[in-house]
């Protein structure tokens, strides 16, 4: 490590002041650390900013997703269209209804699921036969499969995916459109909150998020019929007519506790804040490194009338770089990850489905030339440059 990382740059760290810690002990000095008043304030908080009907908290963004999904009907054999570069849950929860997750090729700027891909793809699973195969996992292939139910479009590193041609073609096939805003709150599309052009969407506070409640997520509709299924399906299946141990259907522990919704509801008080610190230090990383040839800076696209800055990544111009990148920065002390890995090329994913390299191109191209670097709301202008003058230094080597 050199001196002047001595400082201990983290790869990321939750904005916590004084006030989310009060809010947290208040919850403490009550009897009612779960199913409570903090999570039914935190929800109307969210609805009534986002202008939803409806707000549902659980124990996490996938927990978010997987409601989602069902409430969509997606079952076994159905099909689910969704863009192969993402953390791996946006995939996982359309196994866990054994469902068929049909990925999409990204657009090689932004990295979110391509519009023309999307619409192609449905028109083609519509359709059937031959025209339908060529989309499916090569495992699934000449096997029979249920119907396309859904699509749902992540919005990867905080910018929204080109959603108006994926609504446009999904209204007409009469499919579902889930975002998986887990790491775009507060970004907007074309004018329009992300997460509120589907018939769902949902966020995740994982503490590197923009926003935190240590674990937990929120799932947002108009649907009063989906929200009442959310909140059965996060509470073991009850429903709000029956007594405690009343179930009427297959259910999960997917409740956000008490003292997550008090942080929750703080963090959102302070969002705009948060947004804002974010995007300067995102404007700190590309002033500094804007000038590097050898790198290409994170793109927003004309459609994205807010970024919501969830990480700031950047690609190394040849994949042959970015690995010796990574480990100059872990010799100067400095975090960084590969970002995202493709989900396809996961093992599981490969043994399931009969994957291999060379299937998305241009998400296996992120998957080759990306890096995460530290970045924060409580980065210092400091940091930036000692990341930047180790990216600088990786790169002349």
């Amino acid at each position: 490590m050199t001196p002047e990382t001595a400082l201990q740059i983290p790869m990321s760290s939750p904005d916590i002041t004084d006030c989310e810690r009060a809010a947290v002990a208040a919850v403490l000095n009550t009897p009612t650390l779960s199913i409570g008043p903090q999570v039914v304030a935190f929800e109307h908080a969210v609805a009534r900013t986002l202008g939803v009907r409806h707000a549902v908290a659980v124990s996490s963004g996938t927990a978010g997703l997987h409601c989602a999904l069902i409430g969509a009907g997606v079952d076994a054999g159905a099909l689910v269209l969704t863009s192969p570069f993402s953390f791996v849950a946006s995939a996982n929860v359309m196994l866990y209804e054994r469902a068929v997750p049909v990925f999409v090729d990204v657009d090689p700027a932004t990295g979110n699921m391509r519009p023309d891909l999307t619409c192609e793809a449905i028109e083609d699973l519509a359709h059937g036969g031959a025209r339908a195969a060529r989309w499916l996992p090569p495992s699934v292939r000449g096997t029979t499969t249920g119907p396309l139910k859904a699509v749902l479009p992540v919005h990867a590193f905080g910018q929204p995916a080109d959603l108006a041609p994926i609504l446009s073609a999904c209204a007409s096939r009469g499919l579902t459109v889930i975002e998986d805003a887990c790491e775009a709150i507060g970004a907007t599309y074309n004018g329009r909150q992300a997460g509120t052009l589907g018939a769902s969407g949902v966020f995740a506070f994982y503490p590197n998020k923009q926003m935190t409640s240590g674990e937990g997520g929120l799932l947002i509709t108009d649907d009063g019929e989906l929200a009442a299924l959310a909140r059965s399906l996060r509470n073991q299946g009850r429903d709000d007519t029956g007594g405690w141990l009343h179930h009427v259907r297959l259910g999960f522990n997917y409740r956000m506790d008490e003292m997550s919704a008090a942080l929750a509801l703080v963090q959102f008080d302070r969002l705009e804040e948060l947004l804002q610190k974010r995007a300067r230090v995102a404007e700190w990383y590309t002033e500094r490194l804007r000038d590097v040839a050898a790198l290409e800076l994170p793109y927003t696209a004309a459609t994205t009338t807010r970024m919501s800055w969830f990480v700031y990544v950047v690609r190394t111009r040849r994949a042959a770089d970015r690995d010796r990148v990574v480990a100059h920065l872990r010799r100067d002390g400095i975090p960084s990850r590969p970002y995202f890995s493709p989900i396809h090329l996961q093992p599981f994913y490969q043994a399931q489905f009969g994957y291999a390299e060379g299937t998305f191109a241009a998400c296996e191209d992120w998957g080759a030339r990306a890096i995460a670097v530290p970045f924060s709301s409580v980065m210092t202008v400091e940091q930036v440059e000692i990341v930047c003058r180790s990216l600088r230094r990786a790169l002349e080597h």
